[in-house]
């Protein structure tokens, strides 16, 4: 939905289980047709598709795509950002780390947001702008940070990306960004290091391979990057890993990086008691979170700054008496709304803040509402979910 100033808020439709394009098309039913009565009954409303890998071919299939935007328009609703971070199933089954795969190194991770690129630059209104976010290239276990081939790689395969928005902007007329989102324990985890891979990769090897690619000059090739490797900034994990959001976004401008999507979203955030008998309450009260489907990274902090980090929630319960800690922040999208949930707090704040330096500067136009993980909560913090998407962008709309 449009809000002003061109800004369009939407939700992201990977909070709904779907195998198959036939779910995707009744997820949309059920739930984005009713949010359009409800928050844009008299103009367009604007959604966040996500499609798997699988779903991504089919659409591409005969008239799927044509029958699929016949069903928008019938409907009143777009499309003008898309996620493409999960290529598989994304519930009812542990996804974990193989939320990540395949990684950036692999064809299969070209071909899919290629296809993503070919969908939304059908479906996207003429004169509108599209984006697509993306993985923050790979999971950090699995690849050597020193590795020299592995990050050329992964800059040549992103830059073959570009090559494909680059040919639909001059042929089509159709401008699309590829939004890198960092995440806890990505290779890219925060604001430097995508800052540091587009500036000492995309912008330097980067630009010399897409400069061949389009028979242009490197400084034109720059240019292109800027404009079509962009940032999503998810306000869960810049809260995750302590970032202030104006100084992350400040790292973003000195690097020549613009914001591509604002992803709102929201972390557990828990205030360690110095009782040791009280921390282990807070524990028995984690427990719940530590469930089986997604990754709940935690990072511990003193206070002193020093951080200690944990791939999982279950692997940071056992240490939940360290002295040396008196925060954790976990990766567990919880509702936008919710500013505290019993012994917990949220990092509902940094939400605020972003939202801020928003009002202050419309540094992006792409605002995403991504709470998924409605089907794993506790069931104290359960509620309609269609109510709760409505909630959700009531909350966001008062907060701008």
């Amino acid at each position: 939905m449009k809000l002003g100033s061109g800004v369009q808020l939407t939700y992201c439709t990977n909070i709904h289980p779907s195998r198959g394009l036939g779910e995707v098309r009744d997820s949309l039913e059920r739930y984005a047709v009713p949010l359009k009565a409800r928050l844009s009954p008299d103009a367009p409303f604007g959604i966040g598709l996500r499609l798997s890998g699988h779903e991504s071919a089919e659409l591409l299939e005969g008239r799927a795509l044509a029958d699929f935007r016949a069903l928008l328009e019938e409907r009143g609703l777009y499309v003008f950002t898309m996620n493409g971070f999960p290529y598989g199933p994304f519930h009812g089954q542990p996804v974990k780390a193989q939320v990540h795969a395949p990684d950036w190194r692999d064809e299969e991770r070209v071909a899919y947001t290629r296809r993503l690129a070919q969908i939304l630059a059908f479906l996207l209104p003429r004169g509108e702008e599209g984006g697509i976010s993306t993985s923050p290239l790979s999971y950090r276990a699995w690849v050597d940070t020193g590795d020299a081939q592995a990050w050329a790689q992964l800059t040549r395969n992103v830059v073959r990306v570009v090559k494909t928005l680059v040919d639909l902007r001059r042929t089509r007329g159709r401008f699309i960004h590829l939004d890198i989102e960092p995440e806890p324990d990505g290779l890219l985890q925060c604001s430097d290091d995508l800052a540091r891979f587009f500036r000492e990769h995309l912008q330097e090897g980067g630009a010399r391979e897409l400069a061949a690619r389009l028979g242009g000059s490197v400084e034109e090739a720059r240019e292109l990057l800027r404009d079509h490797v962009q940032v999503c900034f998810d306000t869960c994990h810049v809260a995750v890993m302590y970032e202030d959001p104006a100084q992350a976004l400040n790292t973003y401008r000195r690097a020549g990086m613009r914001i591509g999507k604002i992803q709102i979203s929201s972390a557990l955030r828990v205030l360690l008691p110095p009782d040791p008998e009280a921390r282990l309450d807070v524990a028995r009260a984690l427990a719940p979170f530590a469930e089986e489907t997604y990754l709940h990274q935690v990072i511990a902090r003193g206070e002193g700054g020093q951080t200690v980090q944990y791939p999982d929630l279950p692997q940071a319960l056992p240490h939940v008496s360290d002295p040396r800690v008196n925060e954790w922040r976990v990766h567990f999208h919880v509702p936008v709304f919710l500013g505290e949930a019993g012994l917990f707090a949220s990092t509902q704040r940094e939400i605020v803040q972003t939202l801020a330096l928003l009002r202050e500067e419309p540094f992006t136009r792409h605002l995403e509402i991504e709470t998924y993980t409605w089907d794993v909560l506790p069931d104290e913090l359960k509620r309609p979910l269609l109510d709760s998407i409505e909630r959700e962008y009531r909350w966001v709309q008062d907060v701008l």
